[in-house]
C-alpha cells in the first residue's frame, strides 16, 4: 500500500462517508423506533393484503423480537441498496475517474509501483464499506438500548452484520473489478453497478411467488440469509463466508488486470 495516497483519499472522500453515515442514521433510527408489537400486527395485516410487494422487499413478517424486526425491515433491502450507492461512487472516485481523466499518469509517475497504487485504492474501498457497517452496528445497538427495554441478542446481531459486510464486500469487489477493466467511467461504473442492481432485482423477483423461486439461484444475494443468521443457522454462516471469498477474489482479479493492462495515459 501507499501511505500518502491512502491519506489523500481519506481527505478527499471523508465528506462522502459522513454523508452516507447521516443517511444511514436517519433510516436506522427510524426503523428501530418503529418497533412496536402492536404496530407489528398492523404491518402483518398490510403484508397479508399485499403479499407480493412485501415479499419482494423481504418485509413479509415483522418478527416477534426487536432483532427479527430490524433484520426484516432494515437488512432486507435498505442496508443493501444505500451502501451499494456508496460503493459505486467510491469505485468511480478511486479508480474510474483517474483513468477517464488521464490523472492516473500522475500517480504512476510516482516512485510507487502500480500494484501498490491499486492495492491502496482497493483497501480504501473495502475499509470505507466496513466503516459504514460498523457504524450501523453501533447505531442500532445504541438506539435499541435507548428506546426499548428489550435488548438485542448481541452475538446474533454481530453475526448478521458480519454477513451483511460479506455481501457488500462481494458487490464492492464486483464494482472494483469493473472499473479496473475498462477506460470510460460510464462503461466501467455502469457494468459493475448494473450487475449488482440486476442481482437485487432477481432476488426481489425470486421472493414474489413460487413460480419465480428458481431465480434465487441466479443471484449471489441468496447467500446472505438474514433470517438464517438471526437463527444462528450454520448454512447461513457458510453462505456469507462464500461471499467473503468471492469478494476477495474479485478484488484480487481487479488488481491483477489493472497491473497488466495498457492504460490510456
Amino acid at each position: 500500500m501507499t501511505g500518502p495516497l491512502f491519506k489523500r483519499e481519506a481527505r478527499a472522500n471523508y465528506k462522502l462517508v459522513l454523508l452516507f453515515m447521516g443517511i444511514l442514521t436517519v433510516y436506522g433510527a427510524l426503523i428501530v423506533a418503529m418497533y412496536d408489537p402492536e404496530l407489528g400486527k398492523s404491518l402483518q395485516m398490510m403484508a397479508e393484503s399485499m403479499p407480493e410487494l412485501f415479499s419482494a422487499f423481504q418485509m413479509q413478517s415483522p418478527g416477534n423480537t426487536l432483532l427479527e424486526f430490524v433484520g426484516n425491515y432494515l437488512y432486507g433491502f435498505i442496508l443493501i441498496v444505500i451502501p451499494l450507492l456508496f460503493i459505486v461512487l467510491m469505485a468511480s472516485r478511486l479508480v474510474a475517474r483517474y483513468i477517464d481523466r488521464g490523472s492516473m499518469a500522475y500517480l504512476l509517475a510516482t516512485p510507487h509501483k502500480r500494484r501498490s497504487i491499486i492495492a491502496t485504492q482497493g483497501v480504501f474501498m473495502a475499509l470505507g464499506t466496513l466503516l459504514l457497517v460498523v457504524y450501523v452496528t453501533v447505531l442500532v445497538l445504541f438506539c435499541g438500548g435507548a428506546m426499548f427495554d428489550e435488548q438485542l441478542d448481541v452475538g446474533r446481531f454481530l453475526l448478521l452484520n458480519a454477513g451483511l459486510y460479506g455481501l457488500l464486500l462481494f458487490m464492492a469487489g464486483l464494482c472494483f473489478l469493473s472499473v479496473c477493466c475498462f477506460d470510460q467511467t460510464k462503461l466501467s461504473c455502469g457494468l459493475g453497478a448494473g450487475s449488482c442492481i440486476a442481482f437485487i432485482l432477481l432476488q426481489m423477483l425470486s421472493q414474489v411467488g413460487d413460480k419465480m423461486d428458481w431465480l434465487k439461484y441466479l443471484t449471489p444475494l441468496t447467500l446472505f440469509d438474514a433470517g438464517g443468521l438471526i437463527a444462528g443457522e450454520s448454512g447461513a454462516v457458510a453462505g456469507f463466508l462464500v461471499l467473503y471469498a468471492l469478494g476477495t477474489l474479485l478484488f484480487l482479479a481487479g488488481g491483477a488486470i489493472f497491473c497488466r493492462r495498457d492504460l490510456p495515459l
